[in-house]
Formats: structure tokens, sequence, C-alpha cells
């Protein structure tokens, strides 16, 4: 390009448009890098071992703990839909990123406080805690704070990275490809420094240190994240898809009595080559939820001599492109629900899978112990083993049995993971049952570990990892994909919100299974001395969950019509 301006639109942090040469690409993308490995490093730092700190520091039993933490979890990624709104129809992704970064470090500072200042932090004697009800709220008010932060941060941060490429320049363009390696690749990085390094602080040397470190780097990632401000690129907000959707509704029920014309080219549409909304190209008409398409009907309001004239009011009338953007969104839901049940499996590493590992053998070496939640480094070190493998060997060989550019469509590619994540609850239940046989046999009962190695726990974690590259990636390439164009960061923070629900499920069925099962005075699934508990029966009721969760899943993916889109965007 021999244009001095970037020509997909971009403005600089002054709103004048972005020159090509001062603003974007790499010398912008290594500031929301290292923005965004600080971010997962702090979040995974406090999530990764967290249920520790709440039974043990807050005085909470296993269930409350347990549940304490998929709540917040959960929370975490239901907020991105308040960020995804604000970025794509007001804000902007900078100003959305930049506004809620500082919420985040408020939480972050907040927490370290809770957890380090005399006064604020429970008064422990050896193991025994005891927490006041003012240092419990001070130590959730600084949760939420931080879960309210990451929403603004996890729908936009990869989004602006891309947003330094300009699509229209070819070499700008492949580097985007090279940009998306390396953001999995820093999320990683963090996670990994949290899992092992930050889980060993906080059991050996303090959790004020524990939560201090991240919140330092944290606090380092925003001076970061402002001092690159002169060399991003902002794409402009391109207005409410939740406003054109609402007119989609209100337009068909206003038209409910309205028939619709056999012949779909009757239908209202624009006639330039571009869609009507910004940043969006034209979807062409389809044959399902045909009552919506009442809404793009052309109706006469009057009539004077020989000029007719239809009210085009956006309540009134739309275009198809905007009808066909609800249909799309409503035809992901099924795709969408499927993965809650994954994202339950998912979220019992940071509870059940700690509280399973306390209770075995972590010794390595004789001076060396090793924290529970940091066997959560070998779900990463899966991931970063499966990621490599599914590219460079799988697809390849996939491409050839199936003759499909990706190897597997996206589709196959989530139900691939759901599958395997069955064998990991398979497998936690298995080891779990020669847990209890070897307490049963030896009478441990009372015992706080069992001469069995934490590392038997390896494969579940494994398993979990190898899911995630098939299910969780190929959930955001396909919500990506198949997102209306001017929808895209909504349907992602969607796509993150089943993550949010699959950890409210699992509140739910530990609240349901810890009731049922200690009437009578019974210790219970999940009992605090998982010794005298049945966590095993927990894990296949997860098992069974997940197999009936597959089958739907292929029904729901049997039936799916991917988008088809025309034109180009304005």
């Amino acid at each position: 390009m021999d244009s001095e301006y970037t020509q997909d639109g971009t403005l600089d942090i002054h709103k004048k448009p972005a020159n090509r040469n001062k603003t974007g690409t790499w010398k912008a993308c290594r500031f929301i890098l290292v923005t965004e490995c600080c971010e997962r490093l702090a979040y995974y730092g406090m999530s990764t071992n967290l249920v520790n700190y709440i039974e043990k520091h807050l005085s909470m039993g296993n269930v409350a703990a347990s549940n304490s933490v998929t709540n917040w979890s959960g929370t975490c990624y239901a907020t991105p839909l308040i960020g995804a709104f604000l970025a794509d129809a007001y804000l902007g992704r900078y100003w959305t990123i930049a506004s809620f970064v500082v919420i985040y470090i408020c939480g972050m500072t907040l927490l370290t406080l809770s957890a380090s200042v005399p006064g604020l932090t429970p008064t422990c004697n050896g193991e025994n805690c005891h927490a006041t009800g003012a240092q419990i709220a001070i130590t959730f008010v600084a949760l939420y704070l931080i879960a309210l932060g990451t929403g603004g941060i996890k729908p936009c941060v990869s989004s602006f990275g891309a947003d330094q490429f300009d699509d229209t320049d070819e070499e700008e363009k492949e580097s985007k490809s090279s940009f998306f390696n390396w953001f999995y690749f820093v999320i990683n990085v963090g996670a990994m420094i949290a899992s092992s390094v930050l889980v060993w602080i906080q059991m050996n040397v303090g959790w004020g240190w524990g939560f201090g470190v991240p919140t330092v780097a944290m606090a380092l990632a925003v001076l970061l994240f402002f001092a690159g401000s002169n060399f991003y690129r902002l794409q402009k907000p391109g207005g409410s898809p939740i406003t054109r959707m609402l007119q989609v509704i209100v337009a068909s029920f206003r038209k409910s009595k309205v028939k619709v014309p056999e012949d779909d080219s009757l239908l209202y549409e624009i006639h330039d080559a571009e869609s009507s909304i910004q940043g969006s190209r034209k979807l062409e008409h389809t044959a399902k939820l045909t009552f919506f398409d009442k809404a793009a009907v052309v109706v006469v309001e009057t009539e004077t001599d020989d000029n007719k004239k239809a009210d085009k009011s956006g309540w009134k009338l739309c275009t198809v492109t905007q009808v066909e953007e609800l249909k799309a969104l409503i035809g992901l839901l099924p795709v969408w629900a499927s993965g809650i049940v994954f994202a339950a499996v998912y979220s019992q590493m940071s509870t059940v899978f700690v509280l399973q590992g306390n209770t075995m053998d972590r010794s390595m070496g004789p001076n060396f112990t090793i924290p529970s939640a940091s066997l959560s480094l070998f779900d990463i070190l899966s991931v970063l083993f499966w990621t490599p493998v599914y590219d460079q060997l799988i697809v390849p060989l996939a491409r050839k049995l199936t003759g499909h550019e990706r190897g597997f469509t996206q589709l196959q590619r989530i139900g691939i993971g759901l599958l395997i994540s069955i064998f990991s609850m398979v497998s936690a239940g298995i080891l779990e049952v020669a847990r209890l046989s070897y307490v049963r046999t030896h009478n441990l009962y009372d015992v706080e570990a069992v001469p069995i190695s934490i590392f038997w726990q390896v494969p579940q974690y494994f398993f979990v990892g190898c899911a995630e590259v098939f299910t969780f990636i190929g959930q955001l390439e396909f919500f990506y994909d198949q997102a209306p164009d001017a929808m895209r960061s909504l349907c992602s923070a969607l796509a993150l919100t089943t993550v949010a629900l699959g950890n409210y499920l699992s509140t739910l069925l530990v609240t349901v299974v810890t009731k049922v099962t200690t009437t009578g005075g019974r210790a219970g699934w999940i009992a605090d001395n998982l010794n005298r508990g049945h966590l095993d029966y927990y894990y296949w009721l997860l098992a069974v969950l997940s197999f009936l969760n597959f089958f739907v899943y292929l029904w729901i993916a049997k039936s799916y019509t991917y988008k088809k889109a025309t034109g180009h965007a304005l």
C-alpha cells in the first residue's frame, strides 16, 4: 500500500486517521500481549488455588468453598457480556479495556490487603483460622471487583490486537494470523507461572505474597497498556446489536398478521453491495424462523395519487440482513447450550480435583511438597502439547480422510472434545475408587494424606487439556465464523458464558448432591473428610451427564446450517 494511512477506517488515539507507519502492527501488539499475559497470570494465580484459601483461611467447609469458587468463576465468564456490549455499541475496545483494567487492579489490591494487613486478614493458630463476617465480606468484594474488571478485558483484548493489522494490506493481514498464535501462547505462559510459582508461594511463603506478586504484575501491565496508547489503532463502535435485534422482534410482532411473500426478493433490503450495518456484509435470506421475516415485509402506510410511502422506521421495517442477524444468533444457541456441561467438567480442576489432591501424597523427595492446585500445570502442558499436534499432525491427516480444508468442521472439532471430556471424569472416578479402597483396606479414615501419589491425578488433567484444544478453541472459532460480522464481540462473549453457566451448574450439582446425600446423618458424597465420603459417585454423575450431552450435541450438530454472507462490509 502506498497510502500513508490505513484503509480499514481505524483511528489513532487522537481520533485522527491512523498513520500506517506510526501506529499498529507489532509495535502496538507488544503492549497488548504483555497486558494479556499478566492478566491471565493474575487470574489463574487467584483461581487455581482459591478453593484452598477460602476453605482454610475463611473457615469454610469443602462444599461452601467449592461453591464459592464456582460462583465467582462463573461470574468472571458472565461479565464479558457487559464489556462486549459496551465495546461494540459505545466505547470501542480501547476505552473498554482502559476502563475495566482500572477496576481489575483495584480488586486485586483489595484482595492483597485482605490477605496481608492485620485486622483485615483472618487470625490463624497453626492450621486453624477464624475469619469474621467483615473479613469474609472484604475478600468477596475484592473477588467480584476482579470479576467485573475481567469482563471488560476478556471479550476485547484479542479483537483489539487484531485491530492493529489492516486487512487491506496483505503483509499486515498475514501478520494477524501470527498474532493469534502469540496471543494463545502468552495466555498459557501466564497460566503456567500461576499454576507453579504462584501456587507454591501461596502455600509455602504466604497468601499476602501469593496475591501481592500478581497484583504488582497487573499494575505493571496497566502502565504498559497506557504507555502504548500512541501506537494503537482504534475501531469506531458500530452501534448496538441488541437494539437491532429488538427492532426485528418488535417489528415482527407489530406485523404479526401480515403474510410473508413467497418470493423472498420482495423482502426489504438495500440495493447497494454493502450492508446498511457498519462493518457487516449482507446475509442471504434463509427459510428458517420465518415469523421474523415479517419485520422485512414492506407495508404501505399511506397512498396519495401515484406516490406510495412505506414507513421505514427501524422499529417497523428491518432489512433482510438485520433479520438474519437475529436468526443466526438464535441458531447458535443450541450449540452454545451444549457447551455448558463441558464447562462444568472443566470447572472441576479448580474445585474437587484440588480437594481430591489434598488427600493424597504430595511429597516430591524428602524436603518438597507440591501444592495440589499445582497439578493444573499438567492441564496447561497438555494444551501446549496438543495444540501443535492438532495443527501439524491431526489436521493434515484428517484433511486427507475428510477432504475438508480444516481437517474437521468446527462442529466436528467441538464434538471430539466433548467425547474426550468423558474420559477425564472416568479417569478421576477410577482414581477415587482406588483411593477409597486403600482407605478402607488400611483403615485410614482419619488420616489427612493417603499414601497414594498425587501424580496419579495427571491423566484426568491431561484429558481435560486435550478436550480444551478441541472444544474451547473450536467454540471460539465457530462463534467467530458463524456470528454476523457486526456481532462478533457479543458472540465471542456469549461463547465465554458457557464457562459461567458451567460453573453455576457445578454449584447446583454440588448443592443438590450434598443435600440429598447427607440426609439421615450420612457424611455425603463430598464430605469435609473425603475419606468418609464418595467423591467417586460425583465423578460418575458428571461422566453420565457428559455422555448424554454428547449425544444431544450430535443431534444439534447434524441439524445446523452454516451461514452464507454476500457482498462486502462498509
